[in-house]
């Protein structure tokens, strides 16, 4: 079983940011990795629009061709926005102001009235919706009970950890996923996730879709936007490579 890789372009705009330019584009980031084979586009439209702006969501939904996977707050703000632009998935995930990048999973089960609004505006604008979680069977209930079709692992923890503490890790994102399909659920990843740690992750069978960004921006630097999306892909086949043995 194939799975779809989707990269997050967020850092292209950090670049871009940093100097108050206009490149690097991320919509031109988005061409060069569709073209070297990516599945999706995944885009953070932060609140404080640390990094992308509501002009890049807009260009970038005129020129994707694939997909287009808006991460976002479950705000109203933000459900009115993804509801004028149309993206085709969007990802509930939780924001505070002072991180650096997301930092755990969205609390589906604390924020549920929230959640369940935001949700069914997605659902009625036609858009698919994801929670972002942690690999727990309380936020995995939660995310089906409010019609999510889709959640995405963070793989964050086990990304930091190492020995032990990984493998232990590892086995509560491989026990998720077993529980979230039996629910029904597409069950993707993310976050945190390198050429060097993936296949692990890869290697969890119910898993189909990951998603990418910071590596592979990391990476571009040295050999390139299109083959870090190469080199990516490539790491992930050794770990599906690794299903069932």
């Amino acid at each position: 079983m194939a799975i779809r890789l989707h990269i997050n372009i967020d850092h292209v705009s950090t670049v871009r940011n940093a100097r108050g330019t206009r490149y690097p584009d991320p919509v031109h980031a988005a061409f060069a990795c569709e073209d070297a084979g990516a599945d999706g586009i995944t885009a953070h439209l932060r609140e404080d629009r640390r990094h992308m702006t509501d002009r890049d969501i807009d260009r970038l939904r005129e020129s994707v061709t694939t997909l287009l996977n808006l991460e976002m707050a479950g705000t109203d703000e933000m459900i009115g926005i993804a509801e004028r632009v149309r993206p085709d998935c969007i990802t509930l995930v939780p924001e505070r102001r002072e991180e650096r990048t997301t930092e755990g999973g969205l609390d589906v089960v604390g924020q549920r009235k929230q959640m369940e609004k935001v949700a069914e505006r997605a659902r009625r604008a036609g858009i698919r919706v994801s929670f972002f979680i942690a690999p727990e069977e309380a936020q995995l209930k939660a995310s089906h009970e409010l019609g999510a079709e889709q959640i995405e692992l963070h793989t964050g923890e086990y990304c930091n950890l190492s020995g032990a503490q990984q493998d232990h890790e590892l086995e509560r994102l491989r026990h998720a996923a077993r529980f979230g399909h039996g629910l029904g659920l597409c069950i993707a990843a993310g976050h945190g996730l390198t050429r060097f740690n993936v296949p692990p992750v890869a290697a969890i069978s119910e898993i189909e879709e990951l998603n990418i960004g910071h590596a592979i921006i990391a990476d571009s630097l040295f050999m390139g936007l299109g083959d870090a999306v190469r080199a990516m892909r490539e790491a992930v086949q050794r770990g599906i490579a690794l299903r069932g043995g």
